[in-house]
């Protein structure tokens, strides 16, 4: 499994470095540096308002939010021109603070925060962006998205995601989504074990896998009359015979006897 995480790694840092440079989508609260080439007394640095407008020297207010950068530079520069205050502008729009455009990463994740969306990126960009899966990282990832006033949640598996090569489900991200990696499920084990407490569990983990990650027996106990106390989708728990291949479902709780000779 280690190694398995290492190639998950790898495939995170992958998907960022092939990310797409496409046009930054201007918003409220993004901080500009604009420039015009020729002209710098209208150099200014300025933030966008929540009505997504900026004041620029000598055409006043003008609305950008929503505009790429590169459609921002031309229209700034064709209010220039139409009003005639300067022939050919070349307007450049540097982006020092992006704010209406982040991504909320939040959960098991080793660098977790909020970051800016700089282009097009999507779902494996931004958990490499945030450093991958921590140690108590799962499988599993919520990702919550706001589209047209609605709000919805998908989980998805990265490990078979990544195993399958298969990433329909890859998603692309907008402002303000939000990606909730969730701890890894747990097992516990008692008993007559070397290590008895709370760990990982594996997919398809079998009683006799999880005696071993409780480093096996003491010198007192046995394999045999093994129990798993599991509760049910009412929550009502029960007490199991646990045969050695049974697999170990999320909470499972294995008890290990001692034994009577």
């Amino acid at each position: 499994m280690k190694r398995f995480a290492m190639w998950i790694l790898a495939a995170l840092a992958l998907a960022a470095g092939s990310a797409s440079g496409a046009d930054v989508t201007l918003g409220a609260g993004d901080v500009l540096k604009i420039s015009v080439y020729g002209s710098p007394d209208l150099g200014l640095e300025t933030r966008v308002s929540e009505a997504g407008n900026i004041t620029f020297p000598l055409v006043g207010a003008v609305a950008i939010g929503g505009l790429p950068v590169s459609a921002a530079e031309k229209k700034i520069g064709g209010l220039l021109e139409s009003g005639g205050f300067i022939r050919k502008a070349q307007v450049n729009i540097i982006v020092t603070a992006m704010q209406s455009q982040q991504i909320s990463v939040l959960g098991q994740i080793n660098r977790p925060g909020r970051y800016p969306l700089e282009g097009r990126r999507s779902l494996m960009d931004m958990l490499a962006q945030a450093g991958g899966f921590n140690a108590d990282g799962g499988d599993m990832v919520s990702l919550i998205r706001k589209r047209n006033g609605v709000t919805t949640k998908d989980t998805i598996d990265i490990v078979e995601m990544v195993r399958n090569g298969d990433f329909t489900r890859d998603f692309d991200l907008a402002g303000n989504d939000v990606i909730y990696v969730e701890r890894a499920p747990r097992f516990y084990i008692y008993g007559e074990v070397q290590r008895p407490g709370a760990f990982r569990l594996e997919r398809s983990m079998t009683v006799l896998q999880a005696l071993s990650v409780g480093g096996g027996l003491t010198p007192r106990g046995t394999e045999r009359g093994m129990r798993i106390k599991r509760r049910d989708a009412a929550g009502v728990l029960q007490v199991l015979d646990a045969k050695h291949d049974d697999v170990v479902q999320v909470d499972d709780v294995v008890y290990v006897k001692e034994s009577l000779f």
